[in-house]
């Protein structure tokens, strides 16, 4: 009996890794197809706008949000944590490198996939089970390039952006802990932010916000076009099954993908 459950155990690991990588691959494949779709003609520059807006620009508020109280608790307790060694000088260069290096293209990328991933997801997946996919194969309109082009196009252009935002406001969030509430010299905050960035730690933030916005945008997307195969569900459980997955599946790769990444770029 022991063995039998043990045989059970390894058929189920098994089975359950060769679809982790079949899906990984289909993923690639599809992210593959909607990038080079990008640069045929006539491009979408309309639709890349719009979506830009809509990932961009509607994500500014809780990024700046989001990055403020994240440097404010940083610079509070990076201030009590530095008071223990008498360093409190190096109060700027902490919440500066944390920021830049880690913290800003995570949870940028985070929020962006709470607010306009899931969104994403939902959309293309009730196109999906509407049919509208469907109607646009059938008019010999390219689903991906229309649908998902644009969005690949502007995940890519916004992130980056985004992350530099987030940084911004999240230093300034130390500082308002920092120095005004806290009392540590305004100069010395920011030079000694100012001194410890090193152009490599700010080309590896935006090199990891490339990579987290390819994640992002191809893992939502993929769950929002192949919904119905997912699920078997053709309503709104099936979207709603698809939206939460892809949500959790881009915060646990963006995770992931962030210590590969930092292994590498350290």
């Amino acid at each position: 009996m022991e063995t039998e459950l043990k045989q059970y155990s390894l058929q189920n690991l098994g089975r359950l890794t060769l679809d982790l990588i079949q899906e990984t691959g289909a993923m690639a494949v599809f992210f593959i197809k909607g990038f080079l779709l990008i640069f045929s003609f006539p491009p979408y520059f309309t639709k890349i706008i719009q979506q830009i807006h809509f990932i961009g620009t509607k994500s500014l508020f809780v990024i700046c949000l989001t990055g403020g109280f994240t440097g404010m608790v940083l610079g509070f307790q990076g201030y009590h944590s530095l008071t223990m060694f008498g360093a409190e000088g190096f109060l700027g260069a902490t919440v500066a490198l944390s920021l830049i290096r880690e913290l800003g293209p995570v949870l940028a990328a985070i929020m962006v996939t709470a607010r306009a991933g899931s969104a994403m997801t939902a959309e293309i997946g009730i196109m999906r089970i509407s049919e509208q996919i469907d109607a646009l194969d059938t008019m010999n309109i390219n689903p991906i390039r229309f649908l998902i082009s644009p969005k690949i196009a502007a995940a890519i252009f916004s992130f980056p952006l985004l992350t530099a935002i987030f940084d911004v406001v999240g230093i300034f969030g130390g500082y308002l802990t920092g120095s005004i509430l806290l009392g540590i010299n305004k100069e010395l905050y920011f030079q000694g932010a100012q001194s410890s960035v090193m152009m490599d730690d700010i080309t590896g933030g935006f090199i990891k916000s490339l990579f987290f916005a390819v994640i992002v945008v191809s893992v939502c997307c993929y769950h929002g076009y192949y919904t119905h195969k997912r699920t078997n569900d053709f309503g709104a459980k099936g979207v709603s099954m698809s939206t939460t997955t892809a949500v959790v599946h881009s915060c646990v790769l963006i995770l992931v993908a962030d210590y590969v990444l930092t292994s590498f770029l350290m």
